[in-house]
């Protein structure tokens, strides 16, 4: 079937559909990396996002049984070219086969190279891939709580044999719950809105999410209370926006975002540069971050905050995903640095 990706400005991509034939709305952003895909399909933080994949090939190594969430999160995919055959040893299906599945419609044979430059000049913006001209409206996800769309329903526990800790999660990454287990904690995983003060915890983590961050007014007031605790807090992505604005600080929206597993990133005061993985669109505005609250790491690219931390309190918070899967592990020592403070 034939495909167009359609921009708000008038801009028009031409190409064949290789994903489900249906037509969707939303907003267009690209990805650096150059492995990951079925990672980043269904990483929360991706909802309501036309994802374009700026690696020249894509699917060559099929699709595992495991994800980041039971579902695609992605609403479709742009891609240059995409691989129908595959080779992989824990492959299971193909990626074109996986995306009709889970009813994801798809993009290839389109100059990505442009488009990408196209977002990096104008900034990401809203647009529609339309299946054999089926016209559909144009959508902006951020008018929704997208944080509500994708975080979990109930409370749950997963028990260990060390600190109980309270997951906040406003589209949780699996591989985070598996940073915290693999360190013998007990992870009460609850609901974005849900009252976690209410819970036994030795200290909190919020999650990554999709989203503006200032659209979760009551989970910023419940870490606002949190932090009347002084219990150890940590938090990833979109959590890192959260813990500031419960802080006191702003946020703003970036002109492109940042996505990929390779975005630089400085540690203020060492200055050691981490290769990081990344998937936002927001970011903190560290100079409004009020007294006692400092920047902690900064984007080696255009400097924008890349994490806080507290002077005297166990508060720290990291913009990029030291959990990543696949990805750069360099930051992965964060983890063992929130269990020290818990402990």
């Amino acid at each position: 079937m034939n495909a167009q990706l359609i921009l708000e400005d008038g801009t028009v991509f031409r190409g064949r559909s290789v994903g489900s034939p249906k037509s969707v709305s939303g907003e267009v952003v690209f990805n650096t990396g150059m492995v990951g895909y079925t990672e980043a399909l269904t990483d929360p933080s991706y909802r309501g996002q036309i994802m374009t994949l700026t690696f020249p090939l894509v699917g060559n190594y099929g699709v595992p049984r495991e994800f980041e969430s039971p579902r695609i999160q992605a609403s479709a995919l742009v891609v240059s070219e995409m691989a129908h055959e595959y080779s992989h040893s824990a492959a299971e299906r193909s990626l074109p086969q996986w995306l009709q599945d889970e009813g994801i419609p798809c993009i290839a044979g389109i100059d990505t190279r442009a488009l990408t430059k196209r977002l990096r000049t104008r900034g990401c913006m809203l647009g529609k891939l339309v299946i054999d001209d089926a016209d559909v409206a144009l959508d902006d996800p951020n008018t929704r709580n997208l944080v509500a769309e994708v975080s979990t329903g109930a409370p749950e526990i997963f028990e260990g044999k060390g600190k109980r800790i309270v997951l906040v999660d406003c589209g949780a990454k699996s591989s985070i719950v598996e940073e915290l287990r693999k360190r013998d904690l007990t992870v009460i995983r609850v609901p974005w809105d849900y009252d976690f003060l209410t819970e036994d915890f030795d200290g909190l983590f919020v999650s990554n999410g999709p989203g503006d961050p200032t659209a979760c007014a009551t989970t910023i007031l419940n870490i606002r209370r949190a932090i009347e605790l002084e219990k150890p807090i940590m938090g990833i992505c979109l959590g890192n926006q959260l813990l500031a604005l419960a802080a006191g600080a702003n946020t703003y929206k970036l002109k492109f975002g940042h996505r990929g597993h390779n975005q630089p990133c400085v540690e203020v005061g060492t200055g050691r540069c981490y290769i990081t993985s990344q998937n936002h669109g927001f970011a903190v505005d560290e100079n409004t971050l009020p007294e006692g609250w400092h920047p902690w790491f900064r984007n080696a690219n255009d400097g924008s905050n890349e994490g806080i931390r507290h002077a005297t309190k166990p508060f720290l918070s990291v913009q990029f995903h030291p959990e990543a899967a696949p990805g750069p592990v360099d930051c992965n020592y964060l983890f063992d640095k929130f269990v020290g403070m818990v402990k």
